[in-house]
C-alpha cells in the first residue's frame, strides 16, 4: 500500500540480550487511552540502556490502514496462539496487536507476550502507562 512505512518482521532471538536477563521497563511516551499507536520505550533496571519499542493496533484502517492485510493477519494469527508480533515499524521496534485502540489490558497483555517471546516471566517486566 502505498504511503505505509517499512515494515519488517523481528525476530525475538535479535533483541539485545539485557531483555531477557533482568528486571526491564517499558515507558510509555505517549497516551494509551484509545490510541492505536502508542509510542514507548524498554530499559534495564538500573542501567543507562534502552530500546525503542512501541505498541501498533494493526487494525485501525482510517484515514489509511497501518499495515496491509498480510502483517494484520499475522498479528492476528501470533495473537490467537498466545504470541505476539514483533516488527520494525518505520524503523522501531514495534508490537502489532489486533484491534483499533489500546486500553491499559492491552497493554499489559502486549508487554506479556513480549516476556513471554524473549523467554522470561512476565513479572520482570514493569509497565509505565501515560494517561
Amino acid at each position: 500500500m502505498p504511503g505505509l512505512p517499512h515494515v519488517a518482521e523481528v525476530d525475538a532471538f535479535d533483541l539485545p540480550e539485557w531483555l531477557g536477563s533482568g528486571e526491564v521497563t517499558w515507558t510509555a511516551l505517549s497516551t494509551t487511552r484509545g490510541a492505536y499507536q502508542v509510542s514507548g520505550e524498554l530499559s534495564e533496571a538500573g542501567a543507562a540502556t534502552s530500546l525503542g519499542c512501541d505498541l501498533l493496533a494493526a487494525d485501525h484502517a482510517y484515514p489509511q490502514p497501518v499495515l496491509d492485510e498480510t502483517w494484520r493477519r499475522s498479528a492476528h494469527q501470533l495473537w490467537t496462539y498466545g504470541q505476539v508480533l514483533l516488527v520494525e515499524y518505520d524503523g522501531r521496534l514495534t508490537l502489532a496487536v489486533p484491534g483499533t485502540e489500546f486500553t491499559a489490558d492491552e497493554v499489559l497483555e502486549s508487554l506479556n507476550r513480549l516476556a513471554k517471546a524473549v523467554g522470561v516471566k512476565p513479572s520482570r517486566f514493569v509497565a509505565v502507562l501515560r494517561l
